[in-house]
C-alpha cells in the first residue's frame, strides 16, 4: 500500500482530500449518505447569487472537493482511481495538478455559464480534465503507444458510464462542467505531452481564461438580475 502510495502520489492525495472534506461536511449535516444542500453552499458550493454577485470567486475551487452524496463520491473517486494513476505516470506532477485545477476551475465557469442560480458540486470537470489530458498524450503520441489504445479506450467508456450516472442521478451535478473540464484537459494534455517546456505558458493561458470568464460571468449575470 506504501509503495502504491510513493508511485501515485498526487491521486491518493486528491482522493484521501475528498473523503475527508466529504466527512467533515458529513458530520456538519447529520448524515453520512445524502448531503445537506446548505452546509454544501455554505462550505463553497457554486451559487451564482454568492460567486458572481457577491464575487465570492474562491468557490470555483471549493466546490471541486464537494460532493452532495455518497454515490456521488464513490463514483468521482472511483473514476480518478482508473485514470488519475495514467496521467500521474505519464506527466510530471506540476502538469498533473495544474491540468487538475484548471480543469475544474474553468468547467466550474463553464457549470456557472450555463446555470448561474444553480448549486453545483463534485470533483467532475477536474476528473474529466485529466481524461481529456490523457486523451491528449495518446493522440501526441499515437505513433508510439498504440497497445495502450485498447486499455484506454475501455476506461473511457467506463469513466464515461459513471459520470453520465452521476449527472442523470444527481441534479446538482451539470455535464457543462463535464464538457468544459474535458476540454481543457485535452488541449493541455496534447500541448504539454507535445512541448514538455510549455507548462508555463499553459498555466499563463488558463489564469487569463479563468480572468476572462469570471468577467464574463459578472456582466451576464448583472444584465439576468437587473
Amino acid at each position: 500500500m506504501l509503495h502504491e502510495f510513493k508511485r501515485y502520489p498526487l491521486t491518493y492525495t486528491i482522493i484521501a482530500l475528498n473523503v475527508a472534506i466529504y466527512l467533515f461536511a458529513a458530520l456538519l449535516g447529520g448524515s453520512l449518505v445524502d448531503m445537506d444542500m446548505r452546509v454544501l453552499v455554505d462550505l463553497g458550493a457554486l451559487y451564482g447569487p454568492l460567486t458572481i454577485a457577491d464575487a465570492q470567486w474562491w468557490r470555483l475551487l471549493t466546490a471541486m472537493f464537494l460532493h452532495g452524496g455518497m454515490t456521488h463520491l464513490l463514483m468521482n473517486m472511483f473514476s480518478l482511481y482508473l485514470i488519475g494513476r495514467g496521467l500521474e505516470q505519464y506527466f510530471p506532477k506540476s502538469a498533473y495538478l495544474s491540468i487538475y485545477l484548471f480543469s475544474g476551475l474553468i468547467g466550474g465557469l463553464v457549470s456557472l455559464y450555463v446555470h448561474p442560480e444553480t448549486v453545483g458540486i463534485g470533483a467532475s470537470g477536474a476528473i474529466f480534465g485529466v481524461f481529456g489530458a490523457l486523451a491528449g498524450f495518446f493522440l501526441a503520441h499515437r505513433d508510439r503507444i498504440g497497445a495502450y489504445t485498447k486499455a484506454f479506450m475501455k476506461d473511457f467508456a467506463i469513466v464515461l458510464g459513471l459520470n453520465f450516472f452521476i449527472g442523470v442521478a444527481i441534479p446538482s451535478v451539470d455535464m457543462s462542467a463535464h464538457i468544459g473540464g474535458l476540454l481543457i484537459g485535452f488541449i493541455g494534455g496534447y500541448i504539454i505531452a507535445k512541448w514538455p517546456r510549455s507548462l508555463i505558458l499553459f498555466d499563463l493561458a488558463m489564469l487569463a481564461v479563468v480572468y476572462v470568464g469570471m468577467g464574463i460571468l459578472s456582466s451576464r449575470y448583472a444584465q439576468v438580475l437587473y
